[in-house]
């Protein structure tokens, strides 16, 4: 017999625990946090803007009266942001049970942060990179706890050029780059994975991908037509982001996605991502690459 899906019914309670989840204003992060918020949890969104974090929260609020929400302002192409947050988040929380590192920017004319960080991958993995590590002596400390970073099918594009990773010698190929921030978020996952195992520290870190799913990322003409046509709805594109952050069976680096053709629709199931991604060496690498230019270094 084939088993049923996973679906937001194999969500326990969440009364009690507090979930941070970046972006969360908009796409599969607010679904996610609607979702989250319904079943109990402390919810925090952490957001650029705090107008449309605002309204977010309302939205929540309205469809779930008892639901707790607190908006908080994170610019993750900023280390100076990642820091004040993780700071107040740290003196604000006795405890964090769930980090979901969600937010993104896809495929946008070349740029740098204000760190000096090719746009995607200053905001998609440095700055997540560094907002965990500043928030793991929290995760550490509540048990039992879960991060769960949100990658994309486009890992599959990424091949990280390490002696120019911003892009300053090479002609700038925005989906190329967003592909290697993606394969970024797995190796993060990955490297991640076994240093906590290595240590017996009670964390798991897993990844997830929403397929295609109409999030408000697509930009263009294009895009926006085919979000019409082929593209699954916020709601079940965030829900291989739930099943990597509930399964009770998960383990350091599984990844999860939508079960359906190439993995662009349905419900979610543990997938399997593509080989590179998977290359041990790269992802230590890209681990100490992160430390040196965040100035940020995990405390395991």
């Amino acid at each position: 017999m084939k088993p049923a899906n996973w679906t937001t019914e194999n969500i326990p309670d969440q009364t009690d625990r507090v979930v941070l989840i970046t972006g969360a204003n908009s796409g599969i992060g607010f679904e996610a946090a609607k979702v989250l918020a319904k079943k109990g949890a402390d919810i925090v969104l952490a957001v650029r803007n705090q107008a449309k974090g605002d309204l977010a929260k309302a939205e929540i609020i309205e469809e779930y009266v008892k639901a707790k929400v607190t908006v908080s302002i994170l610019d993750l192409s900023s280390l100076k942001s990642v820091k004040t947050f993780s700071e107040n988040f740290t003196k604000a929380q006795t405890r964090l049970d769930l980090l979901i590192n969600n937010a993104g920017i896809m495929i946008p004319p070349y740029g740098k942060t204000e760190d000096g960080f090719e746009s995607q991958m200053g905001t998609n993995h440095l700055g997540h990179f560094a907002l965990t590590a500043q928030l793991f002596p929290l995760l550490k400390s509540t048990g039992g706890s879960r991060i769960v970073n949100v990658s994309s099918t486009a890992h599959n594009m990424g091949n990280i050029d390490f002696n120019d990773i911003h892009w300053e010698s090479r002609k700038y190929v925005a989906w190329k780059s967003y592909g290697d921030s993606k394969i970024a978020n797995l190796y993060f996952t990955n490297e991640l994975g076994r240093r906590l195992q290595a240590a017996g520290v009670d964390v798991t870190t897993t990844a997830a991908h929403p397929g295609y799913a109409a999030t408000g990322l697509q930009k263009g003409v294009f895009l926006k037509i085919l979000n019409v046509l082929v593209a699954q709805s916020g709601f079940m594109g965030a829900m291989p982001t739930l099943m990597a952050a509930m399964d009770p069976e998960a383990s350091n680096g599984n990844f999860y996605g939508p079960s359906g053709i190439a993995q662009q629709r349905g419900w979610p199931k543990q997938v399997v991502p593509n080989k590179l991604s998977q290359d041990e060496d790269i992802a230590k690498k890209l681990w100490i690459t992160s430390e040196e230019l965040t100035g940020v270094k995990f405390n395991i």
